[in-house]
């Protein structure tokens, strides 16, 4: 019956009956990508949430030229998991923009602490990443996150500079 209900609820979404519920959900520890998803949430008439971790990231912690700063021990260790302080319920939307910076190449480590999190409850839905980035292109992140969550449905994503 849940699956039928599903179908239906689909066929319904792709006919425009029904309108897809999208939520933007972003870890910004400068402000970029903040001001990205903002942009994104108001553009797509969507509800917008903030991925905090549970310690906040000091200059010093961003240092990415410091092997011992926070950021550079997190994305040495690909099992790290920073806290986070919380997470939205994710159960009622169908797209997702799952916005970061650009760090090492790959999103940073507390996005995989939110998707972890929520993982049985992305199953299914559209997954768009974004990034923002003063160097990398967004392609090596998004194959990062298809590699590591291959039954996730991921979309090819947009560095979002502007």
């Amino acid at each position: 019956m849940k699956k039928l209900f599903m179908i239906l609820a689909a066929v319904m979404m792709a006919a425009g009956v029904v309108e897809a519920k999208t939520l933007v959900v972003y870890f910004s520890a400068t402000g970029t990508t903040k001001a990205a998803a903002g942009r994104i949430a108001k553009e797509q008439k969507a509800d917008l949430w903030e991925i905090e971790p549970s310690e906040k990231y000091t200059a010093a912690d961003l240092d990415w030229r410091n092997k011992q700063s926070r950021s550079s021990i997190e994305m040495a260790d690909p099992e790290a998991r920073p806290a986070i302080k919380q997470c939205t319920n994710i159960q009622p939307y169908d797209v997702i923009y799952v916005g970061y910076p650009i760090w090492w190449g790959i999103c940073p480590r507390i996005i995989n602490s939110w998707i972890d999190n929520n993982l049985p409850q992305l199953e299914g839905k559209q997954l768009i990443p974004f990034a923002t980035s003063g160097s990398s292109t967004i392609e090596q992140s998004v194959q990062y996150l298809r590699e590591t969550y291959p039954t996730l449905k991921w979309e090819d994503g947009r560095l979002m500079n502007d």
